[in-house]
């Protein structure tokens, strides 16, 4: 039935029941459709270096094999490091348990002789808890290694997709024989989004990492390269990734240090240097080329780790900007590709509070 003679709630039902299946297939088909993704974002990441090491006159599939192999060195140097350093931690579990009833025991004690509360807390049935169990943790670090495992095929796919880069191009050319130009600016400006936001997100990464490792060294911090690389690498979920990575790194510092203050002064490191990075290091070095508003990102990290979980909060906000192109370029989803910019109105009467004091400063 042609679109044009459907009623708009028929159109709006079809359209919802479109998408609910889209995400439904994409749930259910996560296995294969992950490292895919995961594959085509390196690649327009690494395209790039293959094509200037092709211009040197090497064989493309050896630029290609130089460029992965790059990358993989030092995402393999990572997860020995994280590896390494998480074994180290689990076998800390123990030790840690102590500390923690330690600490309560001695903040109950106060509370109990500060407010004259006496045997308000059951001290045989607090003690008997298990709060850092071992085997959940394991579970977690079983799970991150099939994760992991799945990883080694991204390689793959960047290679046979950069190497058939040209076999698409033509592909997406014969499908769309009357728009070739619109067909290669769409492709031009995805590969732009993807380019900007990945190397742009590994910069902050690194910037993050730094910036908390240095903190970590010379407070002390056992686990310093661990909890930095954790502290960046969740960085990459914006909101979400920050508040649970700072959370669970204070706890640590808590458990392991004598007085309140040093948890207190973590989270005000940690805290301040979310706040250059958000208002800072993000604008400059990401900048507007993911052009999307803040809704639309947080609704992006919803639905994306709804579907594929951790890997889906990082690869939806690409898709939002992806998806936002594509809208600007056809005429009558333009509206929908407005809703997801960041290209706001502005007031026709009144003004911002600050201009509106240094107006009145200046008319003094």
């Amino acid at each position: 039935m042609p679109t044009n003679n459907l009623h708009p709630v028929q159109y709006l039902a079809y359209t919802l029941v479109s998408i609910a299946l889209l995400l439904w297939l994409m749930n259910i088909g996560a296995f294969i459709l992950v490292p895919l993704v995961w594959g085509v974002f390196f690649a327009f990441a690494l395209y790039p270096i293959s094509k200037w090491l092709e211009s040197k006159r090497f064989p493309r599939s050896f630029a290609i094999a130089i460029s992965i192999l790059f990358v993989t060195i030092i995402g393999a140097a990572i997860i020995y490091i994280l590896t390494n350093q998480m074994i180290s931690l689990l076998s800390d579990i123990p030790e840690m348990n102590t500390l923690l009833h330690e600490k309560i025991n001695r903040y109950r004690s106060e509370l109990e002789s500060t407010f004259g509360i006496n045997n308000y807390f059951n001290k045989e049935e607090w003690q008997s808890i298990q709060w850092l169990d071992s085997g959940t943790l394991n579970q977690t670090i079983f799970n991150t290694g099939k994760s992991i495992t799945l990883i080694g095929i991204i390689p793959l796919y960047i290679f046979l997709l950069l190497y058939y880069r040209d076999f698409f191009v033509a592909f997406l050319l014969k499908v769309s024989s009357e728009r070739n130009e619109a067909i290669l600016k769409w492709v031009a400006d995805a590969g732009r989004v993807i380019h900007a936001y990945l190397i742009g997100m590994v910069k902050v990464t690194l910037f993050i990492a730094l910036l908390s490792g240095l903190y970590f060294y010379f407070f002390g911090i056992k686990y310093y390269l661990l909890f930095a690389l954790f502290i960046g690498i969740l960085n990459l979920i914006p909101y979400i990734g920050v508040a649970i990575s700072s959370l669970l790194v204070i706890f640590y510092v808590f458990l392991t240090s004598d007085t309140l203050l040093a948890p207190v002064l973590t989270l005000a490191v940690l805290w301040g240097i979310q706040l250059i990075e958000n208002n800072l290091i993000t604008p400059l070095v990401v900048g507007a080329k993911v052009k999307v508003n803040v809704l639309a990102v947080v609704l992006a990290v919803l639905v994306g780790g709804a579907v594929w979980g951790i890997s889906g909060m990082v690869l939806f906000i690409p898709f939002v900007g992806i998806l936002k192109i594509t809208f600007d370029s056809i005429p009558k989803l333009q509206p929908y590709g407005y809703l997801l910019g960041d290209d706001f109105p502005k007031p026709k009467n009144g003004q911002s509070f600050i201009r509106h004091l240094k107006n009145k400063w200046l008319k003094k």
